[in-house]
Formats: C-alpha cells, structure tokens, sequence
C-alpha cells in the first residue's frame, strides 16, 4: 500500500489522535488524480462528497471549503493522486486530504477474477469500498484484480473500478448496484456529445461471450480487459482508442 507524502485533517498536519478516530471511524471519500494544479470533473468530486456527507451524516459540506483543504495539501505540489475523506469525529464533518505521487494506469488487458460479492451501500465511496480482501486475493490467485458478481450472476462493477462493454458501435454500462464513478461519468458525458451511444443496461456473465470486448475506468484512466474469468474476451483497439481520445477531449479544472 501507497504510504501518502502528506496528510491533512481540516487543514493542518494530522496527529495522531485525529488519525485514530478517522481510522476507527465511519466515512466516505473520493480519489482524483491532479496535473498541473488541476483535475477533471472537479464537480463531480464535489458533488459526490456533499451528497454523501447529508446522506451518512445529516450535514451539508462546503465545496469551496473542499477545494481550499486540497489546495492547501497540496502546497506547492503541481502532480499528485489524491485522495478526499469526510468523517463526522463530533457534530461537523472533518475533511482529511492525502497528499501522495501522481498514479498512472496499466495499459496491458486486463485478467479478472470473478468474485459473487456485492458491496453494501453501492452507491457510496464508503471507507470499506476498496475491499483489499478481494484486490489481494485476485492477485494471489494471479489475476490483476477482481470483478463483482450479484448473486444472480449478474455484473455490478470491478472492485476499485468501473466496467464497461462494448457491443457493437455502444457502450454498456452494467445496470446493477454500483458505484457511479467520475471517470465512467465524464466519459456518459463525453460520450453523448461525441455522438457514441452509451446506455445502462443488465450485463449477465452468460451475456459476456457475446459482447465485443470490455474495459475498467477509474480516477487513473481506462484501460482494456482481457478476460473475465476464464472467458477471453476480444481487445478492439480502435474502440479503445476512441474511449482514449473522448477521455482525453475531457478539461481540467482548476482546484
């Protein structure tokens, strides 16, 4: 695990027992990867933060607060990946920002495991979104991670990231719980204004063999997949390549 260059909570150095309680705590958090003091889909980030502070914890939280404490974290640093945590320590919310060096993506396709799991609360980037547990176990088991399956068979997400297929000329999003992310919402965005017809729809496993391929977004990029399980799926890298160039068409905004 990433050990972050710095850490702040409500914009001063973290001590120790600020830590304690966050690490015990209940809360919710957000990730985003910063160039040159900027970083795509800052209201998306904002947005998600306040939404999930009233509906965890009852309280509004100041975007503009959010943006100072990341400002302020950042100091002097123009690339960084960074992450924004919300807990509620006493009667306000507590804003902790992690400072750590800017991450990128893989660009080799992707080997999955399958996991039936489904994460409570899907809609939110709760602390205990990462699930570790099944990233690790993936890997032990020599995949590059794993990807959520209801207990229906039916897709939901990967466990740190979005999936998406491809089938035919559109782009389709598993309609199961997930978490909405900001890569995979920039791209919907991207997406319509380029005319590439993207919808949500139920992606079943038995679904898979007969879709063109598929590909994880998250705050580090896209990258392709190319397996589910012990399905090959087919790399089209000319669909890859648009998905590249929308996402890249994206502008930065200033934190």
């Amino acid at each position: 695990m990433d050990i972050p260059d710095r850490i702040e909570i409500d914009g001063r150095s973290a001590r120790v027992h600020d830590l304690w309680g966050a690490v015990f705590g209940h809360g919710h958090f957000t990730a985003m990867q910063v160039r040159g003091g900027r970083t795509r889909g800052l209201d998306l980030h904002l947005r998600r933060l306040e939404a999930a502070t009233q509906e965890l914890f009852e309280r509004g939280l100041d975007g503009d607060v959010v943006r100072e404490r990341i400002r302020r974290a950042l100091g002097d640093t123009q690339d960084a990946s960074i992450r924004v945590y919300v807990f509620l320590p006493d009667r306000e919310p507590s804003v902790i920002v992690t400072v750590r060096p800017p991450g990128g993506i893989p660009t080799a396709p992707q080997r999955l495991e399958l996991v039936r799991f489904q994460r409570p609360q899907a809609h939110l980037k709760h602390v205990g979104f990462v699930h570790v547990d099944h990233t690790e176990l993936a890997r032990a088991h020599g995949f590059a991670g794993a990807v959520l399956v209801t207990s229906d068979g039916h897709i939901s997400e990967a466990a740190i990231a979005n999936i998406g297929f491809f089938e035919g000329s559109t782009v389709v999003w598993p309609d199961a719980p997930h978490l909405d992310g900001i890569t995979m919402q920039l791209l919907e965005r991207t997406l319509a204004e380029r005319g590439t017809p993207s919808r949500r729809a139920p992606v079943r496993l038995t679904d898979v063999p007969a879709l063109d391929g598929a590909f994880l977004s998250n705050a580090r990029g896209i990258v392709p997949v190319g397996s589910l399980g012990d399905v090959a799926l087919t790399v089209n890298a000319e669909r890859m390549r648009s998905l590249h160039d929308a996402y890249g068409s994206v502008s930065w905004d200033e934190i």
